[in-house]
């Protein structure tokens, strides 16, 4: 298994873009911060299932009483898993509502200031004001907007530090040791290397609300959206619209349940989270057979789609030629889509943690800047069965 190394706009179907003409200008992801349960527990499960190395840590012993903080990394993707050392810790009390979730999703911005600035002026909902977070390593500028729920955007210019990951943080080593496994071509190096997107599901009614904010306060632009009948089953339906930045590297799918006979799998997220949050994180790889195969070894567990799905000649005649037997997609249960750019490969885990809240799509872009709407029946049946065997559906 070789780490090829990819473009970063092809790896998460960017295009070509003028970030200085933006009001909002981004350049991309930064992190995303996750309130969980028991932060060390989870810093060795995203080591081991996920491949991620640890490279920075905060707690007690710097002198931060409330929370112990992991970042995890995998090529351009940093989570930082923060649990709650006291009772009375921010972590604490939202794990104890929500359970395992995202909490912060961070973006990088050339002006924290200028951004902050037209997103008040835009009817941002204001956290925390611009402000510099400093260490011995340098400074990092710092603000926060809110969104739906408790997820926060925060704003960051790390452009004059060089810590090894944020104020406060220390180097911290990897908690699991690969390497013999990657000299013996066993797992590959980095099972993804980027964040395609980030999914928040909303209540009835409230799509359109932050569509419309994220339109306004960040100017980003509504590049596709999908209605109950694209997204639905015999049982239930959802509506969807995907919000983006100029580059489309920041993509936020946006869902809120629709009418049907039973429970979608929104009204399940919203019940058992608690209200409105991040759904998934869609992670993009460059080889998705090699980190499939080595994150189902670890205990990964995948939805399970029927191979019905695979032997339809309609979907054989639809998606053409693409760089893997259909044969070995079969295998491994991941399904492909085919748009007018291009072609993607995509799976999605099963939920992370004890709630049937947050999980993760592992996906593999050649070209399609889509989200998969081809695989939607199928994603969504497959969803619905594992509802069905929890009694949520």
């Amino acid at each position: 298994m070789v780490d090829t190394p990819i473009n970063e706009a092809q790896l998460v179907g960017a295009v070509e873009h003028d970030i200085d003409a933006d009001s909002f200008p981004i350049k991309g992801w930064d992190h995303v911060r996750y309130y969980v349960g028991n932060a060390k527990q989870a810093a060795h499960y995203y080591s081991t299932a996920f491949g991620m190395n640890c490279v920075a840590y905060r707690g007690p012993e710097q002198g931060f009483r409330e929370h112990a903080e992991y970042v995890m990394k995998s090529g351009g993707v940093y989570f930082v898993l923060a649990g709650g050392v006291t009772k009375d810790s921010a972590a604490t009390k939202h794990y104890a509502e929500h359970g395992d979730g995202v909490i912060e999703v961070a973006i990088e911005v050339p002006d924290v200031d200028k951004n902050w600035e037209y997103a008040l002026s835009q009817g941002a909902i204001a956290i925390e004001e611009p402000h510099d977070v400093s260490d011995d390593n340098g400074t990092v500028r710092v603000a926060v907007i809110g969104t739906y729920g408790e997820t926060r955007n925060v704003l960051v210019d790390r452009s004059r530090y060089d810590g090894p990951f944020w104020p406060g943080f220390v180097e911290r080593g990897p908690i699991v040791d690969r390497s013999a496994k990657i000299e013996a071509g066993l797992e590959p190096k980095r099972f993804f290397q980027a964040v395609d997107h980030i999914v928040g599901n909303v209540e009835l009614g409230k799509m359109r609300e932050w569509v419309g904010y994220y339109e306004k306060v960040m100017g980003f632009t509504n590049i596709v959206e999908f209605v109950d009948d694209a997204i639905a089953t015999e049982y239930s339906a959802l509506m969807s619209k995907v919000v983006a930045n100029g580059t489309r590297k920041v993509k936020f799918p946006i869902n809120e349940p629709a009418e049907g006979k039973k429970k979608s799998q929104i009204d399940e997220y919203l019940e058992f989270y608690g209200g409105p949050g991040v759904q998934h994180l869609a992670l993009a790889t460059n080889d998705i057979l090699a980190a499939v195969d080595a994150m189902r070894a670890n205990g990964v567990e995948f939805l399970n789609v029927p191979d019905a799905y695979y032997e339809d000649p309609e979907l054989r005649e639809r998606i053409g030629t693409v760089r893997v037997p259909i044969e070995e997609l079969q295998k491994r249960k991941i399904l492909v889509d085919r748009d007018e750019d291009g072609y993607m490969l995509q799976i999605f885990t099963k939920p992370q943690q004890d709630r049937p809240t947050m999980f993760y799509e592992i996906i593999e872009r050649h070209g399609s800047l889509s989200f998969g709407k081809g695989n939607f029946k199928a994603l969504f049946e497959a969803l619905e069965k594992e509802q069905d065997a929890r009694g949520n559906l």
